[in-house]
């Protein structure tokens, strides 16, 4: 049975932290804020995988609330994920995502995001799709207050 979960997340702009996206850090003024090292990209992919296998969300299963959770990268989060769609008996064919940010440019870094996600994802490189947009200035995103992805998963269940 082929599944498709869909996964969206967003985070505003903090000073004093890393700008963490795909799990590669980027060089920029700011980081994102959150209670892990809120990588938007990789939370929108955690949380496509586990709807297609029927789970409640990333804050669900790693809430901010979790001591453990700190600061915890966000490949982790991933990894444990897609460990959730193997305990089913299933597979991951591909992920699709889009990352949507006035600032910085992501194109530069879009390889180096690709190699690591599909090391994670247990994927060929061709089988995670990454793109980048801007917002054409508009709303919260547009005024740089953050970044926001989404993302597709297709998952092979028994």
């Amino acid at each position: 049975m082929n599944l498709v979960g869909i996964g969206y997340d967003v985070h505003r702009f903090a000073e004093n932290r890393a700008l963490i996206l795909g799990g590669v850090n980027i060089p920029h003024t700011h980081g994102l804020d959150g209670h892990s090292d809120a990588d938007v990209l990789c939370h929108a992919i955690a949380d496509a995988i586990l709807g297609a296998i029927g789970e409640r969300d990333i804050g669900h299963h790693f809430p901010n609330t979790d001591p453990e959770c700190k600061g915890m990268s966000s490949l982790e989060i991933v990894r444990r994920a897609v460990e959730l769609v193997t305990e089913q008996g299933g597979r991951l064919n591909n992920i699709d995502c889009t990352l949507i940010a006035e600032a910085p440019k992501i194109g530069p870094h879009l390889e180096a995001m690709k190699s690591k996600l599909a090391a994670v994802l247990s994927l060929e490189p061709k089988r995670v799709g990454i793109k980048a947009t801007t917002n054409e200035r508009l709303g919260f995103l547009g005024r740089q207050e953050g970044i926001a992805a989404m993302a597709v998963a297709s998952v092979e269940l028994p």
